[in-house]
């Protein structure tokens, strides 16, 4: 939050909790090092840095990976609710399968994820979600020299923090989380695929086709000469 000129660290809701490390840490690979050593779930790991949101989220699935694994596309819905409350109204947010975030119809930051186990039928120990979301154009890139990337004070955002913008996602990733584990992935699926733009159109990745939509557990499903092929998010956890 804001105090004056002060910006102060993000507060989190009941049931997370949040950790911050310094700026030249990258917050996933220290989420992912405490839940190999068993740190509670829920706990928010956040870099000390004011122009990139950086953060990371543990978590603790109840179910086997080939379903936990979809949370992704869930914490990407409580990514875009967040902005969209404190972002200008005209602000228009749409994600890429798998987890890429867009802003004005430019690319503006990602989600990875990691799993203690690859095995789709297995139970994970653990589950990690970190995003990166870029909040200031670096001086090195000349304003307008790539149309295909944006920076959220680029967007008019020009009064949000990073501080506001992880405590905004927090209070979000509550309600879309519960949602998750209550019913599963087809409780945000329609939510997620009203804002994936790239439904109908012809994709590079993860192979050449016709990107028609999402199964029931966040597969991308790809049409090519008549067939459809299923494309899950497994095989697109970071290595």
């Amino acid at each position: 939050m804001i105090y004056g000129d002060v910006i102060t660290d993000p507060t989190f809701p009941p049931l997370l909790t949040g950790e911050k490390v310094s700026k030249d840490v990258d917050p996933f690979v220290k989420a992912i090092s405490a839940s190999m050593m068993g740190c509670d779930a829920g706990t928010i790991f956040y870099a000390e840095d004011q122009e990139t949101m950086r953060a990371a989220i543990t978590l603790a699935p109840e179910t086997p990976l080939k379903d936990s694994v979809s949370v992704v596309h869930a914490l990407m819905l409580s990514l875009a609710d967040g902005l969209g409350a404190l972002g200008p109204p005209e602000l228009a947010i749409h994600f890429v399968w798998p987890s890429q975030f867009k802003v004005n119809a430019a690319s503006c930051g990602d989600l990875r994820f990691k799993a203690s186990t690859t095995d789709p039928d297995a139970v994970p120990d653990w589950l990690v979600v970190g995003l990166t979301i870029p909040f200031v154009r670096p001086e090195t890139v000349e304003a307008g020299s790539d149309p295909s990337q944006t920076w959220l004070h680029e967007e008019g955002c020009i009064e949000l923090t990073v501080p506001q913008m992880i405590e905004s996602w927090s209070r979000h990733s509550l309600i879309w989380l519960n949602s998750f584990e209550d019913i599963g992935y087809l409780a945000i699926q329609d939510h997620w695929r009203a804002k994936c733009d790239s439904i109908g159109s012809d994709v590079t990745h993860p192979g050449i086709g016709t990107f028609v939509g999402t199964d029931g557990q966040g597969s991308l499903l790809l049409k090519c000469n008549g067939m459809t092929s299923i494309h899950n998010l497994i095989e697109e956890m970071t290595p």
